[in-house]
């Protein structure tokens, strides 16, 4: 099933196929199993994607342009054992690397996710989160507005959406080298908006929200930075409401499985925090 070409691998990557009937897809977040009802409706598409790694380009890759910016900064936080000092530690200077690297004036950073990959078990609980290995975007555009709503004042929230903003997720790896199951990264100027995106309801027990799953392109251009270090880092467009053209809108993405992953590799563990970024 593999191939090898120049730095770039082939792998199957799982791609969201809606309902046959039509129905509007959804996903149920932490589902109550006694209700029977399922936890998803959609259908995985897998299929067989070139993925290129961009180690020692880069650069070519920005968050206005291709959806994705990669990074080089050691977090000054190392343990990311315990949510309380992450949001107290590792919340503020993360705050100051994006504001750096994208030229914003505010940052909310709403929430924040540790995976850590364990073969063989398939508890994903919120203690236990392991790599997506779905192709996916985290926010519609009017989940983007909902999530200002929720976590900003009212008498700030309408004043904060005039002006331009993102929902960017900050990742990296934790604790070492992410070589097993990397993240991959599709570049937007690939991506037919219309066509290719479909919003899924993402319904929690006490709320909805809305991704966008992927449907199957021949001509996706995937993009992966090999041997990802905690040193470095990648930033994730998920929703930009400048929709005019003029800038990448959101990047699809999803962890995949390296073919050439060394035996006895150690499985991957990162952190990815999901914050509201906001512009004068």
């Amino acid at each position: 099933m593999y191939t090898r070409s120049v730095s770039a691998w082939s792998t199957d990557l799982i791609i969201k196929y809606p309902p046959p009937d039509g129905s509007r897809p959804y996903n149920r977040v932490y589902p109550d199993n006694a209700t029977g009802k399922p936890i998803r409706n959609w259908i995985e598409d897998p299929h067989d994607m070139r993925v290129e790694d961009v180690r020692g380009k880069e650069e070519l890759y920005r968050l206005d342009n291709a959806g994705f910016q990669y990074g080089r900064e050691a977090a000054k936080h190392t343990s990311f054992s315990n949510d309380d000092e992450i949001e107290r530690e590792y919340y503020p200077e993360s705050i100051n690397l994006i504001k750096r690297v994208t030229g914003a004036t505010k940052i909310v950073i709403f929430d924040h996710t540790i995976r850590r990959r364990r073969p063989g078990e398939l508890d994903n609980s919120p203690q236990k989160r392991q790599p997506v290995s779905r192709v996916h975007v985290d926010q519609t555009l009017a989940a983007s507005i909902g999530r200002v709503h929720r976590h900003l004042p009212p008498t700030e929230a309408p004043f904060l959406l005039r002006r331009r903003f993102q929902i960017i997720n900050l990742w990296r790896p934790i604790s070492h080298a992410a070589v097993d199951w990397p993240l991959a990264l599709c570049d937007f100027r690939s991506v037919d908006f219309e066509k290719d995106l479909v919003p899924v309801a993402h319904i929690y027990p006490d709320r909805e929200g809305e991704t966008f799953g992927v449907k199957y392109n021949p001509h996706y251009q995937w993009k992966y930075m090999k041997e990802m270090t905690p040193e470095e880092f990648v930033l994730i467009k998920c929703s930009d409401s400048i929709q005019d053209g003029s800038v990448a809108r959101l990047t699809p993405h999803t962890g995949f499985q390296d073919p050439n992953t060394p035996e006895g590799t150690p499985p991957r563990e990162s952190i990815e925090l999901r914050a509201l970024v906001f512009y004068d």
